[in-house]
């Protein structure tokens, strides 16, 4: 998923997608309330190196992350790709439920924390020579929103870092007006 994170005023963005973008509350509790059903699908996890393109100064080339990739559902439509880097260091204590949450939402368990910090949100453009342009093909979703759109930032929880990017669907209730 190499992507160009940048601040958001480096880009002209719809005020609805840009309410979505920027809203630093939970995704998951937002979407909620815009469905009957959410639902947590595992696209999959595993543990490697961070990569360069990935890494900022909390997340480090190279350090050993735990992977875990995910969709994000509304009323059975695809909402969002997740892609969460979780540092090995940062799985200890407490924390280490957080690389056994199964179809669990990282977002509903990071934000019952009260000690939970967010750093500053990065935005990105996905075109159709992404990677996430390749998991909307594989999931056969209508790709008349181009580019989509995704965030992402870095969690603190007991001085322990995450990365999280959420990249909406095409079809995603962000994109409307």
């Amino acid at each position: 998923m190499v992507a160009k994170w940048q601040p958001p005023e480096s880009f002209n963005l719809p005020n609805s997608l840009r309410d979505w973008l920027l809203d630093p509350g939970s995704l998951t509790a937002r979407l909620k309330c815009h469905g009957q059903q959410f639902r947590v699908q595992v696209l999959g996890q595993c543990i490697q190196a961070c990569d360069a393109s990935e890494a900022n100064d909390d997340v480090i080339v190279g350090e050993q992350v735990l992977v875990r990739e995910v969709l994000l559902y509304c009323d059975d439509i695809p909402q969002v790709f997740a892609r969460s880097l979780l540092p090995l260091r940062s799985l200890t204590g407490a924390q280490q439920q957080l690389a056994h949450l199964g179809t669990q939402s990282l977002g509903q368990v990071l934000f019952n924390h009260p000690d939970l910090q967010r750093k500053k949100i990065e935005v990105a453009a996905f075109d159709q020579a992404s990677s996430v342009a390749n998991l909307v093909n594989y999931l056969a979703l209508q790709t008349t929103q181009q580019p989509l759109w995704g965030r992402r930032s870095v969690f603190v929880l007991d001085a322990k870092p995450l990365m999280v990017a959420e990249i909406f669907l095409p079809g995603a209730v962000a994109y409307e007006i």
